[in-house]
């Protein structure tokens, strides 16, 4: 093939690929999270097929029933019982039963007198500003989340076709993963022990933030729900699932919830159900992290907590929920590449010997 039809070529591929990628744009959290969940359970699918001998199709339909049974259903479940709790919670804040700015007002008439006298110089002592900041705040919260339901109908079909197309392709990648990587390998310009540390980051950041991070998540937000539903917090299942969002963030993570909330019983009078809160979330919900993340993530991923953090951040600020998966997968083929790059430089900038 002569230059100028390379070049062409060459072009011809990335104006096709990015047309492909554009045509698949709607259903990307479908396809991300097929490949996702593929990569999660592909040593399971792998146990099956050779128990049952190599038959392809059965192996890849045992696997997806046991995904919809273990994971799905469950989510499902638990995302029925938090809606409901959900806008039973909202209804309390339409109401006026929960009015966050006489809670305020009542703990801040409640701290002891130098932390009032603090507060004062620095021009917060008289809460009025705050507190119409505050009203402000919830009545922009509450026009907004009135308009989101106008959209639910829409955003409970976008979720239907995004779960369809997972399931479906979850079936072809377990059936047919082994053969599409195969020609993936075969085409791109790279050396083979490239490909493979490429292939085993990307493999390895997936799985150990799913295996790892959502792990620590759900514990951090059940022990924390089930202590807030102990000392009688209002919507426990709410603060639970917020409390495992929060998880997938290292170094802030669940505090960001029962911090301020032991802070609010401390400054009430409900002094021991702080107290025990404290105790709880530093010592139960806290070590939970400094515990199993070591175990269950390691230090395959070799990258450090403040990159984890900050890819993380940024991966949920552009690509929303996806993010805290996409952001380090990024991160992690930006570090992968480089040192790629670095490492066959150094090859090449070797003298011969000779």
């Amino acid at each position: 093939m002569r230059a100028d039809e390379n070049k062409f070529f060459v072009l011809l591929i990335v104006v096709v690929t990015l047309a492909f990628g554009w045509v698949l744009l709607p259903f990307y959290s479908g396809l991300l999270w097929g490949v996702v969940i593929a990569i999660v359970f592909t040593p399971l699918h792998r146990w099956l097929w050779q128990r049952l001998n190599g038959r392809d199709n059965l192996a890849a339909l045992l696997t997806l029933a046991i995904i919809i049974m273990m994971v799905l259903l469950p989510l499902s479940l638990i995302g029925a019982a938090l809606t409901k709790e959900a806008a039973r919670t909202y209804g309390r804040f339409q109401s006026g039963e929960i009015d966050l700015v006489r809670l305020f007002r009542e703990a801040t008439a409640a701290l002891p007198s130098w932390v009032t006298d603090l507060m004062k110089e620095f021009d917060i002592g008289s809460l009025g500003a705050l507190q119409q900041q505050l009203s402000d705040g919830l009545l922009k919260s509450s026009q907004f989340l009135a308009g989101q339901a106008l959209t639910i109908g829409q955003n409970t079909f976008e979720f239907v076709i995004n779960l369809g197309v997972m399931l479906y392709l979850l079936f072809f990648l377990f059936r047919d993963g082994e053969k599409l990587t195969r020609r993936i390998r075969g085409v791109l310009p790279l050396h083979e022990h490239q490909l493979d540390e490429l292939l085993l980051k990307f493999i390895v950041v997936i799985r150990a933030t799913i295996k790892g991070n959502m792990v620590i998540a759900m514990l951090q937000g059940a022990l924390g729900g089930l202590m807030l539903w102990a000392l009688g917090i209002g919507g426990p299942l709410l603060w639970a699932v917020v409390m495992a969002f929060l998880s997938l963030l290292p170094a802030v993570g669940a505090g960001l919830v029962w911090v301020p909330i032991a802070i609010y019983l401390l400054a009430t009078g409900a002094v021991w159900k702080g107290v025990v809160l404290f105790a709880y979330g530093a010592f139960v919900i806290g070590l939970v992290d400094n515990l199993l993340r070591p175990v269950l993530v390691g230090k395959d991923t070799k990258m450090p907590d403040y990159v984890v953090l900050i890819s993380t951040l940024g991966g949920i600020n552009v690509f929303g929920l996806n993010g805290f998966i996409l952001g380090p997968v990024i991160a992690a083929m930006f570090i992968a590449v480089w040192d790629i790059f670095g490492a066959a430089k150094q090859s090449d900038s070797r003298p011969e010997l000779g």
